[in-house]
């Protein structure tokens, strides 16, 4: 008889994308830089709308909705990861407002079923021309009503 590994529980709602903890990455007491968890969402985030066809190549006009700025951040701490390896980062949308929105964000073990940091982030979508408040596009809110999370 041999015992089975737990089951990574099924995401209900957003994405899993993978995203790779280095070396360097550590600290000098070898735990992720507290620094690093932001920057490792982010790079989920810019995957994830890649994959939509939304980036920014160094043209804010023609960036479209990725011409946006972050408002907020928050992030709690969790479990420290205390090597490096393959991790992933659950991704989801809180609120999808007309020019804002709320993402949440759990940076994870690979299969999901470890949290060690969760957290939200707000950002706002800016008129290339004048860096005021503008409207997603229509495109835009249909990739992102695919990662709300279900109310309740």
């Amino acid at each position: 008889m041999t015992a089975e590994a737990p089951t990574a529980p099924a995401l209900s709602y957003g994405r899993l994308i993978p995203v790779t903890v280095h070396f360097d990455d550590l600290d000098a007491l070898g735990l992720l830089h507290n620094a690093r968890y932001p920057l490792m969402v982010e790079r989920a985030w810019t995957e994830l709308w890649q994959e939509h066809g939304f980036r920014f190549e160094g043209d804010w006009v023609a960036a479209g909705d990725a011409c946006n700025a972050v408002k907020e951040l928050r992030i709690g701490y969790e479990a420290p990861v205390t090597k490096p390896g393959t991790y992933a980062v659950h991704l989801w949308l809180e609120r999808l407002g007309n020019t804002g929105l709320t993402y949440g964000f759990r940076f994870c073990s690979a299969d999901g079923s470890v949290t060690y940091a969760h957290g939200t982030r707000v950002l706002v979508r800016l008129d290339a021309g004048t860096l005021r408040p503008a409207p997603w596009s229509e495109g835009f809110r249909a990739a992102g009503r695919e990662l709300l999370r279900p109310a309740g």
